[in-house]
């Protein structure tokens, strides 16, 4: 999956005044990310968590950065209302998924299935935050003190325990992404995120295995 895409130009430059006055002045019941049954798989989640857990910006191109914010941001509104909200927190999701080689806008769909942007959600079973991080993980990483309601610290987590199950899958997405939700051999949930992806984050095609 590439993930580094240049976007094409497109009438959404009109909005772009806007963007800069405003970007450059801010930096369903949930799913639960599943405890691997494995033990050995469960080591190697932990320490991939241990070695990953990082903070970086990751737009490298300035108009790169407004034209995808601008699309994206539009796209946000009906689960944000706030403007300023909204650019954060996709510069924040924008961050996490590249530094975990993920489409931006796959972490969008499965945020959307497993919260709805809603960041103090919590599962019948202790998920928490935006992309419903189980809190046993920052045990199992050293990380006791960190806030899974805290949206850099929970988009870390999520980002990149769905790239470690991709990864184990080879890059099948339905694959990784029931493993990520704790329901392998279904594809109801990856489905579901599929039906986001698609309906209201897609830029272009992804891989899905199919």
């Amino acid at each position: 999956m590439n993930v580094r895409r240049r976007l094409a130009r497109t009438p959404l430059h009109l909005a772009l005044g806007f963007l800069m006055s405003v970007f450059f002045t801010v930096g369903a019941a949930p799913a639960a990310i599943a405890q691997p049954d494995d033990p050995q798989e469960r080591a190697e989640l932990r320490d991939f968590l241990e070695s990953t857990i990082v903070g970086a910006d990751s737009f490298e191109d300035r108009y790169d950065a407004e034209v995808w914010l601008v699309d994206m941001s539009g796209r946000l509104s009906r689960f944000v209302k706030d403007p300023q909200q909204r650019l954060q927190l996709l510069r924040q999701i924008h961050s996490a998924a590249i530094r975990a080689e993920l489409p931006p806008e796959l972490v969008l769909a499965v945020i959307e299935v497993e919260s709805h942007f809603d960041r103090f959600a919590v599962s019948r079973v202790g998920a928490q935050g935006m992309m419903q991080v189980m809190p046993f993980w920052k045990d199992e990483i050293g990380r006791p003190d960190d806030n899974l309601t805290d949206n850099l610290t929970n988009f870390d987590y999520g980002c990149r325990i769905l790239q470690f199950y991709l990864k184990k899958e080879n890059g099948d997405l339905h694959k990784g992404l029931a493993r990520y939700n704790g329901s392998v051999g279904r594809r109801t949930y990856s489905d579901k995120v599929y039906r986001a992806w698609q309906t209201r984050w897609r830029t272009e095609p992804l891989d899905w295995g199919d």
